[in-house]
């Protein structure tokens, strides 16, 4: 990789839970990862749940990502190895929760992932940000961070209620800290094609967003869920089945949509 060149970083944000969106963060970068990108994934979701799925328990390590907002340890310090040889990962515990409380009173406390980010930037091909179910200061740090951000959502009833609380946080923070700022797309997740609400919303969905909604859809599928208790990656865990096999294919899509 020509060591000038910076990585495209990515927040992978819903505000609503139960979306797809921590399985979405690891198994697209695991799928990029297997497609010969380096990529790191930073785990800002203090459940945790993106380290533990691949392994990594952040509660048994000196530092992670707190210690990085809050006691300047370099990311690259905290940076931890997965089953994937080109993925890393920065780690988190629920420690992260004090985190967001520490930076209120700071100055400039929207940039600080930011910076922390800024050092590492040349040695990875793609950065992606499992951001938490809020719309609260962590997640705005990884949106002023990012230059992108990739949107899960279930096909489900309420999906773009919430979808529209997003787009709306998206914008002020566009408009007051990253200009640059720009929805990557709006990935389909929990697609049941045998449930005609499915339908539906992606139909509403595509209405309201066109070509910015990712053509590969995210099935319904028991390895998925399955696999995060293993500590593995869906590449890793069933690479046959038919979640691994989307997620490899929103590589590709992403990895196309790159090159336009």
């Amino acid at each position: 990789m020509d060591s000038k060149k910076e990585a495209k970083v990515i927040a992978v944000a819903n505000q609503k839970g139960g979306v797809g969106k921590t399985t979405t963060a690891v198994n697209l970068a695991a799928a990029l990862a297997k497609k010969r990108k380096k990529i790191l994934l930073i785990d800002s979701d203090p459940q945790g749940n993106t380290s533990s799925g691949l392994g990594v328990k952040a509660s048994a390590l000196k530092n992670h990502l707190y210690h990085s907002y809050t006691s300047e340890i370099p990311l690259a310090d905290i940076l931890c190895s997965t089953n994937e040889s080109n993925l890393s990962i920065a780690p988190t515990s629920i420690d992260l929760v004090a985190a967001e409380i520490e930076l209120v009173p700071l100055e400039n406390r929207e940039f600080n992932l930011k910076r922390l980010i800024f050092p590492v930037l040349s040695c990875f091909d793609y950065i992606l940000i499992d951001c938490p179910p809020s719309l609260g200061l962590l997640t705005v740090n990884a949106l002023t961070a990012a230059h992108s951000v990739l949107i899960p959502m279930q096909c489900e009833y309420y999906a773009l209620e919430g979808l529209a609380q997003l787009v709306k946080t998206i914008r002020s923070v566009k408009k007051a800290f990253n200009r640059k700022l720009f929805i990557e797309g709006l990935l389909l997740t929990m697609y049941d094609k045998r449930n005609k609400l499915t339908f539906q919303v992606a139909d509403e969905v595509s209405k309201h967003f066109g070509k910015q909604v990712f053509k590969t859809v995210i099935p319904r599928n028991v390895r998925l869920s399955e696999c995060p208790s293993h500590g593995q990656s869906i590449i890793e865990y069933d690479s046959r089945c038919s979640g691994a096999i989307a997620y490899m294919d929103l590589a590709g899509e992403f990895l196309k949509n790159q090159r336009k």
